[in-house]
């Protein structure tokens, strides 16, 4: 069984029972070359370094990282067997601190296994199986709401932060899935990319999709975002994905989507969230308690990439870091912020659409979604 994205190319997730192979990402958009993933090591490995990224599809990684390792071992007894798997999702829960959906998976295939009569390799590896299936599933659904929500709002341009679609998920994505669909419906006139600096996920993976699919699109600097909505009345909604949703609805995403939603507030616009209900982290009263990761300060005091040169010329890409900061300078790189819920319209799951109540400046999350 293998997971597919919206084109062969944007397929980062290969599972073919018992072997994963994802996209390595670090070398998009100029070369798609996969890397075979065995081991739970070499899925945190993929995680830390951001060969694969965005929180539905690090679940997914890991989750079929163990399935392919733990389906070559040999076990004495199932005790063993969930003993190891038990462990292993454990360390893997360690390679990304702020996404909910990674402990969310571990917590449902750890339960799978303790509570597996037969043969618990088999059980978990059919668990993290559904896992992919409904991720793709749960993605689609996202989009037909979000599509559908926006469709009552005048306007046919939207904008969008860091990459949600394929290639953070299973496929489709999420807020880029309400992109996909949006296009689909014949309701989407052009899209707006920001950059999202330091690691230019909008700038060279989200570009590489919309791309690839012929989506009209324009990549925007991140602080060029507030000079668009001024200029581009069309321009109906700013929306983005989420790494934990907590109860109340405050939004932990890629750094510069707060500022984001503070802009489309200022100018009269809509902000949605595309997340799976899996991103919503019910034991989290508010964004508070959220633990934002920071990465390295060299990532936004010195800049990598392919020289121009290697990728017109086709034959290999040259790789090269600048030095952009002096040496010595103190800089700060968190790689998420948390957006308050009121700030945000509305939160599209694949069960439905949430929205607030009048005057009210946070959601219930745990109430039935409204009708679209």
């Amino acid at each position: 069984m293998a997971a597919a994205g919206t084109l062969d190319c944007l397929q980062a997730i290969k599972w073919e029972r018992p072997r994963l192979t994802i996209l390595n990402q670090l070398l998009l958009p100029h070369r798609r070359e996969y890397v075979e993933i065995a081991t739970s090591e070499q899925a945190h490995h993929a995680i830390v370094s951001m060969q694969t990224r965005g929180a539905p599809a690090i679940a997914m990684v890991a989750a079929l990282a163990l399935a392919a390792e733990v389906s070559g071992l040999l076990f004495a007894s199932n005790d063993e067997a969930r003993e190891h798997i038990r462990g292993r999702l454990e360390y893997l829960k360690t390679s990304r601190p702020t996404a909910v959906n990674l402990f969310e998976a571990a917590g449902r295939l750890r339960a799978v296994v303790d509570e597996a009569d037969g043969d618990v390799v088999k059980a978990y590896v059919d668990a993290a199986e559904r896992m992919l299936e409904k991720d793709v599933a749960d993605n689609k659904a996202i989009g037909k709401w979000g599509s559908a929500f926006l469709s009552e709002i005048d306007g046919d341009k939207v904008l969008t932060h860091c990459n949600t679609g394929a290639l953070a998920t299973a496929g489709h994505g999420t807020a880029l899935g309400i992109v996909r669909n949006m296009w689909q419906d014949g309701q989407l006139g052009h899209v707006f990319f920001t950059e999202t600096r330091p690691y230019n996920q909008g700038a060279r993976l989200t570009a590489f999709e919309l791309v690839s699919e012929g989506i009209p699109a324009t990549l925007v600097c991140d602080s060029a975002v507030s000079a668009l909505m001024a200029k581009d009345r069309d321009v109906k909604a700013v929306v983005v994905g989420a790494d934990r949703v907590a109860a109340n609805g405050d939004t932990a995403n890629k750094v510069g989507t707060y500022q984001l939603a503070i802009a489309a507030r200022f100018h009269g616009r809509a902000f949605i969230v595309a997340a799976p209900s899996t991103s919503i982290d019910l034991g989290m009263r508010d964004g508070s308690g959220i633990v934002v990761e920071e990465r390295s300060p060299a990532e936004i005091t010195t800049a990598s990439g392919f020289t121009v040169a290697s990728v017109a010329g086709g034959s290999g890409l040259e790789s090269e870091t600048l030095q952009i900061a002096p040496s010595g300078v103190n800089a700060w790189n968190p790689s998420f912020d948390v957006t308050p819920a009121a700030l945000i319209t509305a939160i599209v799951t694949e069960r439905g659409v949430f929205v607030k109540q009048p005057g009210a400046d946070a959601f219930d999350l745990c109430a039935a979604p409204a009708d679209v």
